[in-house]
């Protein structure tokens, strides 16, 4: 009995000893942790308004710099990233063209679709900084956690109707314009007078239209890319803060 006895008091001993033990170590896993909670990135180091902000500016300086190229003489026509080649049932118009010695209206009938586009562009702008201004703090925190290309996939999810609408009507009127009716007249009839050819007829305002959007989303694209993943990019202070919670 009396070594029952002395047993049940030296286990009660050892437990007071093991949860001393316990609260020791937990305080001071608690303090450890708390310090590495205050170096984590939290909402208050910056606001949403300034978090959407940054955003906001990313797109602009985007919109700014890439598209507003995109509106120069060659902005499509040089630029290998955008150009507009013949839609693919259209290439061999192209190869048989340049085949029998007519490359430059082969180049002609090309340069004529990017001078459209480059008309068209120049009814981008409004339309993105209306759909840039809609940024809402939650657009904006998906967007800065999402992929490298998240801020243009959500400009290309608001404004890709819109952008559709304005630029189908200036492609077709460019077109007339710039003289691309009588040089893909001209092109095609060639075409078709090469023996042993299918007549070819197509009309390319849509194609273009298309081409045209992919252009301006591959642009903007670029510079988003840039701003996320070069710090020299990153122009401001607001740029940096708020691309430092992403890195």
């Amino acid at each position: 009995t009396k070594i029952y006895i002395c047993l049940q008091i030296k286990s009660k001993i050892m437990m007071r000893k093991f949860i001393a033990f316990l609260l020791i170590f937990n305080l001071s896993s608690c303090a450890e942790l708390q310090q590495v909670v205050n170096q984590i990135p939290q909402g208050g180091v910056l606001g949403n308004t300034e978090i959407a902000s940054g955003l906001r500016q990313a797109l602009d300086f985007g919109i700014d710099k890439q598209v507003t190229k995109l509106t120069q003489k060659d902005g499509f026509f040089k630029n290998d990233l955008v150009k507009i080649l013949l839609p693919e049932e259209l290439g061999k118009v192209d190869k048989a063209l340049r085949d029998i010695g007519l490359s430059n209206l082969a180049d002609e009938g090309l340069k004529v679709l990017n001078r459209a586009a480059e008309d068209a562009v120049k009814e981008a702008t409004p339309i993105f900084i209306d759909a840039v201004k809609g940024i809402t703090f939650d657009d904006a925190k998906n967007i800065l956690l999402g992929h490298n290309d998240a801020a243009t996939q959500y400009l290309t999810s608001k404004t890709q109707t819109a952008l559709y609408a304005k630029f189908n009507p200036v492609i077709k009127s460019s077109f007339s314009k710039v003289g691309a009716d009588d040089i893909w007249n001209n092109l095609i009839n060639k075409y078709n007078s090469i023996p042993f050819t299918n007549d070819v007829n197509p009309d390319l305002t849509d194609y273009v239209t298309g081409e045209a959007l992919k252009g301006v989303y591959t642009m903007i694209a670029v510079e988003e890319k840039d701003i996320r993943t070069k710090t020299a990019s990153r122009s401001t202070d607001l740029l940096r803060k708020v691309f430092a919670l992403q890195d």
